[in-house]
């Protein structure tokens, strides 16, 4: 904290007001320097759509800040690695969800993706893979990755049913 202080040109006072602890403080730094997408990839189809949305997470996981994170919360005691995964929910899961759930109901508009497929389990699909793989495979995510998973795992999920 006296080295932030020292960086901002003000007192450690100033910087305990707006950050209470060493945590808060991490977590805010890794949230602004995670990369934000505001609206959903509107390539022409649905698997273009999920592709350029998969890559963009794939950026947030793997940027440096996105790094850093993963690195922090496996440092943590349990309580601090709970408030860094606050981090993770709402600066890459949460951005994610809704933007998925836009591809899903532009794909149901376009007649690419069935009603039914906008649901919550389709919505948490990418992020759980992309987290578990990510995780426990120590998967990087490359290209042939990413589409694979699109192809094999998302496409099939959503299409309609052909009678």
């Amino acid at each position: 904290m006296e080295g932030v202080a020292a960086g901002a040109q003000t007192g450690k006072a100033a910087v305990y007001r707006r950050w209470p602890s060493k945590e808060d403080l991490v977590a805010d730094a890794l949230q602004a320097g995670l990369p934000h997408l505001e609206e959903a990839p509107d390539l022409g189809d649905v698997r273009a759509d999920l592709l350029a949305l998969c890559r963009w997470v794939r950026e947030a996981m793997f940027s440096r800040p996105g790094f850093a994170l993963r690195a922090v919360i496996h440092e943590c005691d349990p309580a601090e690695a709970d408030r860094l995964h606050d981090v993770i929910v709402k600066g890459v899961v949460e951005p994610t969800v809704k933007l998925l759930r836009d591809v899903i109901n532009r794909g149901i508009v376009r007649d690419e993706v069935r009603p039914d497929a906008a649901n919550g389990y389709v919505f948490d699909a990418i992020p759980a893979m992309m987290m578990y793989r990510s995780k426990m495979c120590a998967s990087e995510w490359s290209d042939r990755d990413l589409e694979e998973m699109i192809d094999q795992l998302m496409l099939p999920l959503v299409r309609p049913m052909r009678a």
